[in-house]
């Protein structure tokens, strides 16, 4: 009976301990990655890259995709004022810290977009471009159909949590070489390190840029949910790639794993002598006028290996390359689960998009 007793005490035991360990396979199963040839669209590298997961911050590519369409439209142009309605100075961080009926620039806002990842500026856009949030994403998941990003599904602008908002590293990839090839002279923008607006600096969230010789965009993304997301272009010689990759455990380990992946596809392309694909210069920032609003602080923790449901007083979701802070969104329950599967059918990038030349870009026009 002791014995009994002992082994019942044993397994109980056991079984609290395994379910109190850390969500390990919870993260691997958020890992994904993908690097292709700007170029061709050769795959070079995939791992998991047709599952959905959540993109985080890099939505925003898409919200820039359509600001860039607007602006060659001409529906808008870069000194086009924008106003600041309460529901877009109300998002989470990171962000500018607009106020309510103040208006910014586009350019301002692309670039609020491109280095801080301001929730704020990419609301202000949206609400311009599609009339209201809503209508915006709508329009965001149309033109990632047309572009072949099959399993993507847009429900926010900015990539803050929500369990329909997902993509793949693919998509993604896909939507990175769109804007490389269709918006050329606004590509620059993303090689932008720091931005100046209204008295204060926002460093770009890809420190990779820094560090890793060629790089010169795109976008870095985080929510508690997704861990740590890149795009990166890099340029080397005659190769232009393009990295994806979801669920970094940190930035620091994100970054040396997409610098090893971009590393051993560059290799591999050293001596094909594809194509020219030289750098864009870095834009210029513009330094913007007065009424200065501080943005609200970052104090989001880091990821750890924690459970991913949402504590009942809230979790930092906001995009962040590191640093801490909280989107005072409070609990999001459902990102604990899987992203939620998509009804469409996987396509593969349409021919005509691989056949696509990587044009110089163009300088920069102003209207």
């Amino acid at each position: 009976m002791t014995a009994f007793v002992a082994r019942s005490a044993a397994i109980l035991f056991a079984c609290l301990t395994l379910a109190l360990l850390p969500p390990r396979a919870e993260a691997a199963s958020r890992y994904a990655t993908y690097v292709i040839d700007a170029r061709t669209g050769e795959v070079l590298h995939e791992e998991n890259a047709n599952q959905q997961l959540y993109p985080a911050s890099l939505t925003k590519l898409m919200t820039l995709y359509l600001t860039f369409r607007s602006l060659e439209r001409g529906e808008l142009t870069l000194d086009t004022r924008l106003p600041v309605s309460s529901y877009a100075a109300s998002q989470s961080p990171t962000k500018l810290g607009l106020a309510t009926g103040s208006r910014i620039r586009v350019e301002d806002a692309i670039l609020g977009l491109v280095t801080q990842s301001a929730n704020d500026a990419s609301v202000v856009l949206a609400e311009t471009i599609g009339g209201n949030e809503t209508r915006f994403t709508r329009l965001m998941t149309q033109q990632a159909r047309a572009l072949g990003m099959s399993r993507t599904n847009f429900t926010s602008t900015n990539g803050l949590p929500d369990p329909d908002n997902v993509s793949t590293a693919h998509d993604m990839a896909v939507l990175a070489r769109a804007l490389i090839n269709d918006y050329p002279q606004y590509y620059p923008y993303f090689a932008t390190k720091n931005f100046r607006y209204r008295g204060r600096n926002f460093p770009n969230h890809n420190r990779l840029m820094q560090s890793y010789a060629g790089m010169d965009g795109m976008k870095t993304g985080y929510i508690r949910a997704a861990g740590y997301n890149l795009v990166a272009s890099a340029v080397r010689g005659r190769t232009r790639l393009i990295g994806v990759m979801f669920g970094g455990t940190s930035p620091i380990a994100r970054n040396a794993q997409m610098a090893e992946l971009l590393d051993e596809a560059f290799e591999s392309h050293e001596s094909t002598g594809a194509y020219v694909a030289e750098a864009p210069a870095a834009a210029t920032p513009r330094v913007a006028s007065p009424a200065f609003q501080p943005p609200v602080p970052d104090r989001r923790p880091e990821l750890t290996d924690e459970p991913l449901l949402a504590a009942a007083d809230g979790e930092g979701d906001a995009e962040d390359d590191g640093t801490a802070g909280t989107d005072g969104i409070g609990a999001m329950i459902a990102m604990h689960a899987r992203p939620r599967a998509q009804r469409v059918a996987f396509e593969p990038v349409p021919s005509a998009l691989a056949d696509i030349p990587l044009p110089k870009p163009r300088p920069l026009r102003r209207r």
